[in-house]
């Protein structure tokens, strides 16, 4: 009977935390929970409470809302040294350097800030080599994280400008409305687009890709130089950035089937 009780309140856990993952920061209210779970208040507070006493979960005392905890995020950087996303989109990356001749990247979601994890360079004989792999910066600065940023559901896009707002001026001085515009001409053309203003000389375009949940976690990015970057061929190369994106998604999803089963085809 314990055991039938535990492994049931394991299951609650689990069905709660996917649930707290694709609600952002702003996190969810204990009847938001109980509603999109079908489950009593009480047994959801019950099984809040062991998450929140193990740090899967926090609590705000004061709007009464549950987000992840920081336990998840350590678990995370602890499951990326057996799964690194590098593996799944080099195919990718490689295709769009050879069809563009063109530096692609690959940045990644870290908090309120975008890394850039890997790099494939081109055959074209001038290379723009704007990020360094290891580098970072606000989200919504450079195409990849524009590109994230505008894929995000509003109220945690909001949050995120906020946050990075004192940083922008940095870059070419952006400000914070100046990003919430771009955010929304990114979402109007399905990819972001940057031309002259991180660095000059350079334009980029970019689209994000999202995780097995359907967050926002990576963008791909092709860096050019501006005079190379016309109108057709921006278009070109933001066709070309969707379909390596949806490859990416595909094998984010079979990557995590595959650990449901084991391993097992």
């Amino acid at each position: 009977m314990t055991s039938a009780i535990e492994a049931g309140s394991l299951r609650r856990g689990v069905v709660l935390l996917k649930l707290l993952a694709t609600a952002g920061s702003r996190g969810l209210s204990l009847t938001e929970l109980a509603a999109a779970t079908a489950l009593p208040h009480p047994s959801v507070h019950r099984v809040l409470k062991q998450l929140v006493a193990e740090r899967l979960v926090e609590q705000e005392p004061d709007a009464h809302r549950y987000r992840l905890g920081p336990l998840t995020f350590e678990l995370g950087l602890a499951g990326s040294i057996m799964f690194d996303i590098r593996d799944l989109c080099e195919p990718a990356m490689q295709g769009l350097a050879q069809g563009t001749g063109d530096t692609i990247y690959l940045v990644a979601r870290s908090g309120f800030d975008a890394v850039c994890v890997h790099r494939t360079e081109g055959s074209f004989p001038i290379r723009t080599l704007v990020l360094e792999v290891g580098s970072r910066r606000p989200l919504g600065v450079g195409a990849g994280g524009l590109a994230i940023l505008a894929m995000m559901k509003d109220e945690e896009r909001a949050e995120v400008i906020e946050r990075v707002a004192p940083k922008l001026r940095s870059f070419g001085g952006l400000t914070a409305a100046v990003l919430a515009q771009a955010c929304r001409k990114t979402r109007s053309l399905g990819a972001s687009v940057i031309q002259d203003t991180v660095n000059l000389g350079v334009s980029a375009v970019g689209r994000a890709f999202r995780d097995a949940l359907g967050q926002p976690v990576g963008a791909l990015s092709v860096a050019a130089m501006s005079q190379r970057m016309t109108a057709t061929r921006i278009r070109r190369i933001s066709s070309e950035l969707q379909v390596a994106c949806e490859e990416v998604e595909a094998r984010l999803r079979a990557h995590r089937q595959r650990s449901r089963w084991g391993g097992r085809a």
